[in-house]
């Protein structure tokens, strides 16, 4: 594979590491699995060589994971997404469309809350345990939600994420503003 923009060593390197490292294996043992020198994974997992498609699938077979695994980009800390942005995929049969929020990372668990709001005194959050993240939607009204120093605006429709492992802010910005939070502990 060429080291390209579209898939370049660094970031197929650290999907390696990140991705051992979940598999709880050694250099060795995911060499073995995939059938081949443990010195050429320990080369790619610093960032060095140029690993062929056929390596990379049988690492990936190492793995358990898919493919697109090791190339795809890191994701943001904050992800917003607004209504009507996203990439929406609909039916054929009914009047009915879907856009992907977000995804569950495995051996996760998600806990689904309704909130109702209302201006006034804000929702502060100390941190929750390592790892958490919250996925905010805004169903009706205004508010300021995220970091505690870096809020964002969001009105009906918006999306949010954001590490809940950081402390957090809530601010209901008009009456009566409603939205769904989904916390997930991994």
């Amino acid at each position: 594979m060429k080291n390209s923009d579209s898939a370049p060593i660094a970031l197929i390197s650290a999907a390696l590491v990140r991705e051992r490292k979940r598999a709880g294996c050694s250099l060795s043992e995911i060499a073995k699995r995939a059938s081949i020198a443990k010195s050429t994974l320990s080369q790619l997992e610093s960032g060095v060589g140029n690993p062929s498609l056929e390596t990379l699938w049988a690492l990936c077979g190492a793995l358990e994971i898919p493919f697109a695994r090791l190339i795809e980009p890191p994701k943001a800390q904050v992800q917003i997404i607004r209504r009507g942005e996203g990439v929406s995929v609909s039916s054929e049969q009914s009047n009915y469309s879907a856009i992907l929020l977000a995804t569950c990372p495995p051996a996760a668990r998600r806990d689904i809350y309704s909130l109702s709001t209302q201006p006034g005194a804000d929702r502060l959050s100390t941190a929750h345990g390592a790892g958490v993240v919250e996925h905010l939607i805004i169903t009706s009204g205004k508010a300021l939600v995220g970091l505690v120093d870096q809020p964002v605006e969001l009105s009906e429709g918006d999306y949010i994420s954001y590490p809940g492992d950081q402390p957090h802010i809530f601010r209901a910005l008009v009456t009566d503003t409603t939205a769904i939070l989904v916390l997930e502990q991994n």
